[in-house]
């Protein structure tokens, strides 16, 4: 059988049907937006290093923090796990030859990239601002090219439901014999609750996106109060997806981090089941906190009573992962190699932000820290420390699968700490900014805030070396990277039991699964890395 990268040439990747290279062009497609949205997000650290007004003018400013948010959601971290690692790994750990629906599966991927090319015209023409959340009327009245970007937004989310779509029934129908619900790896069960919550709410923002765009098209009076409509209501529907999308970017990193520590512990996953169905119970709660978001808004004491009570239940489901994860490396044989040092980052990232999060769900706090830094600094802890994390964490630890190659556990190691302490001393201080009353989206503060604004763009310069040193050595790893043969990480998921990089039909005899694969002894194997 061929390698499925044996086949040459621009066109042979531009019409293939293969998820694993689907998945790389995914991949490959989501660095390349990542850099784009973190160069937006230097420059704006680097206006905000001082408090005068000299980098960005204030509609500069507007449209650059627009960018980097609509990027970065839209572009990178809602896709990211899903749409790179789920297409590449997903058929493979299932022990089939593709996913369910391989032409729909590359369909969505050009889809994606149309609503791409739709968002980024906008930086060519006037720009586009409002913020990624695009409230109204702002996002209605605004002479900004904002249409185009909205355009792209509603585009890329019909990527999303189709690739969502794909998974579930992948997963349903495609099975290798053997595997049953109880034996399904833990990554799977993350994607699959993923999909459910994708193929729910995403319509919500497909609705919304709509409507927003046919007022402002048509001057339809919908949410512009100028026009007769309610801006309270885009906010309810903007948010009922928006909350959910929050677990769409964080439940893939959980199971990510599920398949890591098992293996870098030498040690059977603590509590399978209730990993497994505690990503059920995310996604529902998932739909029912949006309105956590709209306590200032003028709803009702009781509404707002409620919401708090119930956004309390998350961390229910998410500390019974942190407590298997950890459960998991009690009394493990711990390999620190870069995946497992991301998954340690993912942990102490993601509960600094979910513990943060029980601050703004607590309405007393939350009425006196909405809108303002502390705010920006939990979702950056939760949204871009815990899915970049897991994202980086999945990327390295399926990197030998992917390529054949081992990357340097040394220079691994330098990029992870570099990246993990500048993203502390980034984002730690404005938690106190934001305690101190600093609102956020300002493109100018006050004197007595410059301090800590400084400290958090020196961190910044940390994270972006390195994300450049990571790059730099993936690339040489392709390259010149040592073979790693087929399971370098002696793991018993089905993805390992195959050649890496994978043959073009994922396997020359079909796997029949006859075990639990995550049967762990300590220290019983040897683990290939390259130092």
């Amino acid at each position: 059988m061929s390698n499925y990268l044996a086949a040459k040439g621009l066109r042979s990747w531009l019409t293939t049907l293969d998820h694993k290279r689907i998945g790389l062009m995914y991949l490959f497609s989501i660095f390349v937006f990542f850099l784009l949205g973190g160069i937006f997000a230097l420059i704006l650290r680097l206006h905000l290093f001082g408090w005068g007004k000299d980098l960005l003018s204030a509609d500069m400013y507007n449209q650059f923090f627009t960018f980097h948010g609509a990027i970065m959601i839209f572009l990178v971290i809602i896709p990211g796990i899903p749409g790179a690692l789920g297409n590449f790994i997903l058929p493979i750990m299932l022990g089939a030859k593709d996913v369910a629906f391989p032409r729909l599966n590359l369909a969505s991927y050009y889809i994606f990239m149309v609503g791409a090319i739709f968002a980024a015209s906008a930086l060519f023409l006037r720009g586009a601002d409002g913020g990624w959340t695009f409230y109204t009327p702002y996002s209605i009245r605004t002479n900004t090219t904002v249409l185009l970007v909205l355009t792209g937004a509603l585009i890329a989310g019909f990527s999303s439901i189709l690739t969502a779509l794909n998974f579930i029934i992948s997963i349903h129908k495609l099975r290798a014999p053997g595997m049953t619900w109880d034996r399904l790896p833990l990554f799977l069960w993350a994607l699959y609750a993923t999909s459910i919550i994708q193929i729910l709410a995403t319509p919500v923002l497909a609705i919304t996106l709509v409507l927003l765009i046919a007022e402002r098209v048509l001057q339809i009076g919908i949410f512009d109060p100028k026009l007769g409509g309610d801006p309270i209501l885009f906010q309810h529907f903007f948010w009922f997806y928006s909350h959910p999308a929050v677990y769409i970017m964080i439940l893939p990193a959980m199971g990510v981090i599920s398949e890591v520590i098992p293996v870098f512990s030498r040690k059977p996953i603590f509590g399978y089941k209730a990993i497994a169905y505690s990503s059920f119970g995310i996604a529902l709660i998932a739909f029912i906190v949006w309105g956590h978001h709209m306590v200032v808004s003028g709803q009702s004491e009781l509404a707002n009573f409620l919401f708090s009570l119930l956004t309390m239940f998350v961390a229910v489901p998410t500390g019974i992962k942190v407590f298997s994860w950890v459960g998991t490396m009690y009394r493990g044989s711990i390999h620190l190699y870069a995946p497992m040092l991301y998954a340690l980052g993912f942990l102490e990232l993601f509960t600094i932000g979910g513990l943060t999060g029980i601050f703004l769900a607590t309405l007393a706090i939350d009425v006196h820290m909405t809108d303002t830094y502390f705010v920006v600094a939990h979702f950056h802890y939760v949204m871009v420390g815990g899915t970049i994390m897991g994202l980086l964490a999945g990327v390295h630890y399926w990197f030998p699968k992917m390529t054949g190659r081992l990357y340097s556990e040394r220079d691994a190691a330098i990029s992870f700490w570099s990246i993990l302490i500048g993203f502390n001393v980034t984002f730690f201080p404005q938690f106190i900014l934001g305690a101190q009353g600093m609102p956020r989206r300002y493109w100018h503060y006050l004197p007595e805030y410059t301090m800590l604004n400084r400290v958090s763009t020196v961190g910044s310069w940390f994270i972006g070396f390195g994300f450049l040193y990571l790059m730099i050595y993936m690339w040489k790893a392709v390259r010149y990277g040592k073979a790693s043969g087929s399971n370098p990480w002696s793991a018993l998921t089905l993805e390992w039991q195959t050649s890496s990089p994978p043959p073009t039909e994922n396997f020359e005899i079909d796997p029949v699964v006859t075990d639990w694969p995550y049967a762990y002894a300590p220290d019983n194997v040897h683990m290939a890395v390259n130092k």
